[in-house]
């Protein structure tokens, strides 16, 4: 038994005719009659008694019917989900974040854009380290990540787009000597005590931005693995220390903000997912992205 034999057979008990069915389900009345013959040696018995001027439905029929009717329903239900589905309309979207690309404004812009396409489709957040977004992306937990070019890992194979340059500031404590500059340059931050963030002790990248400037003591140097932390040691007069730009929207007692000059630029953003992604709505977020 197939779908279109029920699909036949509800045609023309809603009809009670089979020229109507037919016209109705725009096949011939031949393969509308031999569609139902097929069903009812299917059931083993009739499903209508014909007469030359009606059609009506057996016991067997009458019992069929509603039960035809809610598989077809089920049917269609299951094929428009499925549609909706490929099409992005449905599901839910997995995301890693690393707090730059919330304090960019990068993520809730492009959160609210798709939100604005796509309503029916949830979105998961969880806030990990660069790495930890690598991997996550990788085993399928994440779907994808927004994350600094800095301590990714080997991100080799992933889709990656480049989605907004991230300066670097300093965060000082404000009676600190550099407070009073307007901006401070690489070579000024040489004869100071550094704060940088990194997600593991090893990473280089950010200090790749000041050199050589780092290089002249790299035991002055300390590597934090969380931005509050590096904004408590600075505002706690322990170091300067080097930040996205965007960290100056969050405020600390005796902190202030600024600009380095004289460097690298600072790290991309970059949003990472599967290059063979075979989820709709993921596919559909990614499409949403504005061009880099």
């Amino acid at each position: 038994m197939e779908l279109r034999h029920l699909r036949y057979f509800v045609a023309v008990a809603d009809e009670r005719h089979f020229g109507r069915a037919a016209a109705r389900l725009n096949v011939t009345q031949s393969t509308l009659s031999a569609q139902v013959q097929a069903l009812e040696r299917e059931v083993g018995g009739r499903l209508f008694t014909r007469t030359s001027r009606s059609v009506e439905l057996t016991e067997a029929g009458e019992l069929l019917l509603p039960a035809a009717r809610r598989t077809l329903a089920q049917a269609d239900r299951a094929l428009r989900t499925a549609r909706q589905s490929v099409r992005g309309e449905t599901g839910t979207v997995r995301i890693g974040f690393s707090g730059v690309a919330v304090l960019q404004g990068v993520l809730p812009d492009d959160l609210h854009g798709f939100r604005l396409a796509h309503p029916r489709v949830g979105l998961a957040l969880t806030e990990l380290p660069p790495a930890a977004q690598v991997q996550a992306v990788r085993d399928g937990t994440l779907d994808l990540g927004y994350c600094p070019d800095l301590a990714l890992g080997d991100a080799d194979g992933l889709r990656v787009v480049r989605r907004a340059p991230t300066p670097l500031s300093v965060a000082l404590r404000s009676d600190h000597e550099l407070a009073s500059a307007a901006t401070v340059t690489a070579a000024a931050l040489a004869a100071h005590d550094l704060i940088v963030f990194a997600g593991r002790e090893e990473d280089e990248t950010v200090l790749s931005r000041i050199r050589p400037a780092a290089e002249q003591d790299r035991a002055r140097v300390r590597v934090v693995g969380s931005t509050l932390g590096v904004l408590a040691l600075a505002s706690a007069g322990a170091g300067v220390a080097l930040v996205p730009a965007a960290t100056e929207r969050i405020t600390l007692p005796g902190l202030v903000y600024r600009p380095l000059h004289g460097t690298a630029p600072g790290p991309d953003l970059l949003v990472i997912g599967r290059p063979d992604e075979t989820s709709g709505a993921v596919r559909a977020y990614l499409r949403a992205l504005p061009a880099p």
